[in-house]
């Protein structure tokens, strides 16, 4: 006579559902300030020029 199979356990998610959404809030946040700068020219010329001069 076979043993009856153990039942899997359940696992916790790995990330709350309340620190997931909090990542993407941040993650689309960062997004949208990064693009929001493309829309000061005067700022994307001083951001390359500072990367030009570490060359």
């Amino acid at each position: 006579m076979q043993a009856a199979p153990e039942p899997i356990p359940h696992r916790a998610p790995a990330l709350p559902l309340v620190w997931r959404v909090l990542a993407w809030v941040v993650a689309i946040g960062a997004c949208l300030a990064v693009f929001a700068m493309y829309t000061a020219p005067e700022f994307m010329v001083m951001l390359a020029d500072q990367v030009w001069s570490c060359f």
